[in-house]
C-alpha cells in the first residue's frame, strides 16, 4: 500500500520564546529588552506572526495526508520519509538548515515575516499553501521544482558534510590555518590563511558573495542551479614556506578541491553552523566538490 504524503512543518523557536525561556516571564523579558533600547512589542508581534503562519500551514494540509512538526534544534534527530513534503516556515537560513537532511523531498518555503530577509528560498505566504501542497505531489509537480546545487565535503576518515550555501575549512577560532591545497589535478600548494570558503550559487547571495566582492569579482559566480562551485582562500599569507598563487577558482561537477591539514586542528562546517563540524587533525585530507544531492524547491 502506498503511504499518503506527509506534511512536515519545520520551524525554529522565535526570539520571543528564547527570551521567555532565558528570563522566565514576559515581564522580565520586556525589562531586559527595554534596558537595551528595544521594544518587547515588536519581538512579540514577530512571534505571533510566525505562530499564525504555523496555524495556517497546519490548516492547509489535506485531510487525507499525514502531518508532523519539527523544530530546528531537533532536525538532526528527525527521520524524514520519501513521501514527505517539507514546509519550511521562517527565513532563508532555515531552508539551508533543513536541506542537508533531505534526499529529494520537495520543499516549500514560507516567509512568516516578509520584509526581514531576502526571501530567496522562502517565497510564499502561508495563504498559498492550500494550492501549493497538492501541487508538490500532483501531476506536473516536477515542472514547478527548482533544483539547487549543494556542496559536499568528505574527509579521508569518511566524515561527510552537506551544505546548501557554502563549506568553510579553517581554524575553529578563525586564526591562521596551514594546509596543502590542490585544485583539480594541479600540483599541491602549501598555504597559510584564514581558511577556505567553497560556495554554491545559492551561497553567492551571502558569504560567498562577500568573499567575491572583497576579491574584486575575479570570476563569474555560478547560478543556483548550475553544477558548479566557487572557492576562495581568505587572507592568504605569503612566506618562505607558503604561497598565494591559487586563491580562487571554479569547480565543475567533476572537479574537486582537496586540502591536506598541516595544523594541529582544523574544522569544516557548512552554512555557518559551527556546532556541526568535521574535526580534522594533522595529515588528514578533505575533498570538497559538487554534491549528488540537490535541494528540490517548489517555485
Amino acid at each position: 500500500m502506498t503511504l499518503a504524503p506527509r506534511a512536515v512543518l519545520v520551524h525554529r523557536r522565535t526570539e520571543y520564546e528564547d527570551l521567555i525561556a532565558h528570563h522566565g516571564t514576559p515581564a522580565q523579558a520586556a525589562f531586559f529588552l527595554s534596558s537595551r533600547g528595544r521594544s518587547a512589542e515588536e519581538v512579540e508581534q514577530r512571534h505571533h506572526r510566525q505562530a499564525e503562519a504555523l496555524t495556517r500551514a497546519a490548516a492547509a494540509v489535506p485531510l487525507d495526508w499525514r502531518r508532523t512538526r519539527v523544530e530546528r534544534a531537533d532536525l538532526a534527530r528527525f527521520l524524514f520519509e520519501p513521501e514527505d513534503v517539507v514546509v519550511v516556515i521562517g527565513q532563508d537560513g532555515l531552508v539551508a538548515n533543513v536541506a542537508k537532511y533531505l534526499a529529494g523531498q520537495p520543499v516549500i518555503g514560507v516567509d512568516a515575516d516578509p520584509g526581514r530577509g531576502l526571501g530567496v528560498l522562502v517565497r510564499h505566504g502561508a495563504t498559498a499553501l492550500p494550492a501549493l501542497l497538492p501541487a508538490a505531489v500532483g501531476r506536473g509537480a516536477d515542472r514547478r521544482i527548482e533544483e539547487r546545487t549543494m556542496v559536499e565535503a568528505v574527509a579521508d576518515d569518511t566524515q561527510r558534510l552537506l551544505a546548501l550555501n557554502e563549506v568553510y575549512v579553517g581554524q575553529p577560532g578563525h586564526q591562521t590555518a596551514r594546509y596543502r591545497l590542490t585544485a583539480d589535478s594541479a600540483e599541491a600548494e602549501p598555504q597559510a590563511s584564514s581558511g577556505v570558503l567553497v560556495s554554491t550559487g545559492t551561497g553567492a547571495t551571502g558569504w560567498g558573495r562577500s568573499a567575491w566582492l572583497e576579491r574584486g569579482g575575479p570570476l563569474t559566480l555560478p547560478a543556483p542551479g548550475a553544477p558548479a562551485l566557487a572557492w576562495f582562500v581568505r587572507e592568504a599569507w605569503p612566506s618562505p614556506t607558503t604561497a598565494t598563487t591559487r586563491v580562487h577558482g571554479l569547480l565543475d561537477s567533476a572537479g574537486s578541491l582537496r586540502l591536506t591539514v598541516e595544523s594541529d586542528h582544523l574544522v569544516a562546517f557548512g552554512d555557518g553552523i559551527e556546532t556541526d563540524a568535521l574535526n580534522l587533525t594533522w595529515g588528514q585530507s578533505i575533498r570538497i566538490g559538487v554534491a549528488a544531492t540537490r535541494l528540490r524547491l517548489l517555485a
